[in-house]
């Protein structure tokens, strides 16, 4: 199994405006590369165990995936706040951390020039304002909020594929509410909604403090193994076609 590596953005992040400390955590497929890049973007708790692990399991699939670490600077009590408000507005430092994971990779030896975007969660939400950009070839988002001005930030966006859990309260209707605007927009798209799955059910265990995780099952919170399958399928089908099909072909 590949572990990720400790990698610093710092040199990349800080002079665009970013976090002047910045670290990311970098999985490489086995094998010869180059490989296509995955910006991964991690959930609201920040980067544990369960997220790292979502970085390896892009990299078995071929792919060379950073999960830059948006809370590197001062820890999830001190930038959970603004970095959640940033997700949905569309401005505000993590941008920039995003933009120099994307930037690492695209230039590494390592890459073949083409670089999607994940995200989970809070995660999913930068993924879905990042897929407007013009900076990455594909994106997907997983139980991400939606942008506030839908159709203006996803004009002209690259290929997506979305997935949410219907039994996600803080998400009801935004599987549909995508999936119209994407269609209206003439985005190429995957958007799925698994009705027995809530929020998080991509992950492979559940996370949070432990006296909150009982809660968290009442609220339908956490893994749903049969709709992770079925996501991760889409995911790994709609990036194999996005982002490495069109570096074959060239």
């Amino acid at each position: 199994m590949t572990v990720p590596e400790n990698i610093d953005l710092s040199h990349l992040s800080a002079p665009a405006g970013g976090s002047r400390r910045l670290t990311g955590h970098l999985a490489r497929p086995e094998g010869p590369g180059p490989w296509p890049g995955v910006v991964a973007v991690h959930e609201a708790l920040g980067v544990d165990d369960v997220m790292l692990r979502q970085a390896e399991r892009l990299s078995r699939a071929g792919y060379l995936a950073l999960m830059p670490d948006l809370f590197t600077q001062g820890g999830v009590r001190r930038c959970l706040v603004p970095t959640m408000r940033a997700s949905l507005s569309g401005h505000g430092r993590a941008y920039q951390d995003i933009a120099a994971a994307r930037t690492f990779l695209a230039e590494s030896t390592e890459c073949t020039g083409a670089v999607g975007i994940i995200g989970f969660c809070m995660g999913g939400a930068f993924a879905l304002m990042s897929a407007g950009s013009g900076g990455f070839d594909v994106a997907s988002a997983n139980y991400g909020m939606l942008p506030k001005e839908l159709d203006e930030t996803l004009s002209g966006a690259c290929p997506v594929v979305a997935s949410y859990g219907g039994r996600d309260r803080m998400l009801k209707g935004a599987a549909a509410k995508l999936d119209s605007a994407l269609e209206r927009l003439g985005v190429v798209h995957d958007v799925k909604e698994y009705p027995q799955a809530g929020h998080a059910f991509l992950n492979d265990a559940e996370v949070g403090p432990r006296p909150l995780r009982p809660l968290f099952r009442v609220t339908g919170m956490g893994p749903h193994p049969e709709a992770a399958a079925d996501a991760w399928q889409r995911i790994e089908t709609f990036f194999d076609t996005h982002l490495k099909q069109p570096m074959t072909a060239g």
